[in-house]
């Protein structure tokens, strides 16, 4: 039994000579690029955001900054749908919001709590990175976030985001 390889049975062109062999690789690497191309290109491993993002907002009635959350948020995507409830200390407690991360208005997006002034943008950010928590809180109403817009002027704030304990962490500063 003979163990001799034969390039030119092979691959046919590479025992002809330098310039057959280029031409060989030459095709082999166009194949290669031709195949690589074809395939489907894989995102990476992170989760993307939805394309249609539903809300549900609760919300007291008469509350204008509210409505212009609400138009903030729909001018960024989110499909939105809003519930006008007179009591909302309720909305808040069922939702497990801590009483000390209270703001006018309270939203549900997937998995996540929103309270208060929260930008879209961090809502956005939230559902793409999926961190382990309850949600995202704006405290309070301060100057200068969506909805709260007075002018040029503008609060500092942070986003915080909880967890079911009640427990905080900054996760934007603005």
């Amino acid at each position: 039994m003979s163990t001799h390889f034969d390039a030119a049975s092979a691959a046919p062109g590479l025992a002809d000579g330098p310039s057959s062999r280029r031409a060989f690789l030459q095709t082999a690497a166009l194949t290669v690029a031709g195949l690589l191309a074809a395939r489907p290109l894989r995102a990476a491993a992170q989760p993307s955001v939805p394309s249609v993002l539903t809300m549900t907002v609760y919300k007291d009635p008469n509350c204008g900054c509210c409505a212009e959350w609400v138009t903030h948020v729909k001018q960024a995507g989110f499909a939105v749908t809003v519930r006008d409830i007179a009591d909302m200390a309720s909305v808040k407690a069922s939702f497990g919001v801590p009483d000390a991360l209270g703001s006018c208005h309270t939203a549900k997006v997937g998995p996540y709590v929103v309270e208060g002034h929260v930008p879209a943008d961090l809502i956005k950010r939230l559902l793409r990175e999926q961190p382990a928590g309850r949600g995202l809180a704006v405290p309070g109403m301060p100057m200068g976030s969506p909805g709260m817009e007075q002018g040029g002027r503008k609060d500092a704030y942070d986003v915080l985001l909880f967890d079911k304990a009640g427990k905080t962490k900054v996760y934007a500063s603005r």
